[in-house]
């Protein structure tokens, strides 16, 4: 009996301080509410495979993403860390379903010999390489994915090396969800397994908009997650910057291989 009067004794005594720290903690969540409604960065997650930004249809007043596009620099990987690959892309879906429409460019080391090249995918279809597009370490690109007619699903997937006035420019017919879109920096599935990532130094993402509805704007004028690509065992392999100040742009910096 000592042991429970003592407890309530205890217990009445703090009551008056739970009271004082739930007003405060309320308090603080209202700031809080306040501070992710003006800076919409809420959430940050890992992925085996990605680190990048998504903007979620779903936290937009469940608005199809219709059209994606940004800027980078083809970065230059390190071969003597081993084998490894890495893809930029642009995309629209994959997030929370099994659609993904993409575009992007490919930096890989393999046997110590790098490789870059640019390609597109539509799954459950195969990445598609895209020919007579020689991509090198330091050329500039930008790519971009827009929704041409909602009847048909007839999508526009562009890419442009601004460096050497190269451009892809073809239209597809293709049934995605419109759900999410993304700015991403990927290790690849090779053989149906992931691999490894290429030491790719650091990649900076510009120019990152998006159309979610009727409204287009850069990423930050939207609720949007940030995501760090780890390894089974939560290991960081890549961590992706917060937005700058304009809310287009952010830095992908390599970690680890795998």
């Amino acid at each position: 009996m000592f042991f429970v009067r003592k407890i309530r004794k205890r217990i009445f005594v703090l009551s008056g301080v739970w009271v004082m720290l739930l007003v405060l903690t309320l308090a603080s969540l209202s700031l809080l509410e306040e501070a992710l409604t003006s800076h919409p960065d809420s959430n940050v997650s890992s992925s085996l495979g990605w680190a990048g930004y998504i903007v979620s249809g779903n936290y937009n007043q469940q608005s199809e993403i219709t059209s994606v596009g940004a800027s980078w620099t083809v970065p230059q990987v390190n071969t003597t860390t081993g084998d490894g690959y890495s893809s930029a892309w642009v995309g629209i879906g994959g997030q929370i379903d099994k659609t993904l429409i993409q575009i992007g460019t490919e930096h890989n080391a393999q046997r110590g010999v790098e490789s870059y090249h640019a390609w597109y995918e539509m799954l459950p279809d195969y990445a598609i390489r895209i020919e007579n597009f020689t991509l090198s370490p330091g050329d500039r690109v930008s790519a971009s994915i827009t929704l041409i007619d909602p009847e048909t699903n007839e999508w526009n997937m562009q890419i442009i090396d601004l460096t050497n006035d190269r451009i892809f420019n073809q239209n597809f017919v293709y049934n995605s969800t419109r759900s999410s879109g993304e700015w991403i920096m990927e290790r690849v599935m090779v053989n149906g397994k992931i691999s490894k990532l290429s030491d790719f130094g650091s990649i900076t993402f510009n120019n990152c908009w998006v159309e979610a509805g009727n409204t287009r704007g850069v990423i930050g004028n939207f609720t949007h997650s940030r995501v760090y690509m780890t390894n089974d065992q939560f290991t960081t392999l890549a961590s992706a910057s917060t937005l700058n100040t304009e809310g287009e742009g952010f830095t992908v910096k390599y970690s680890k291989h795998s």
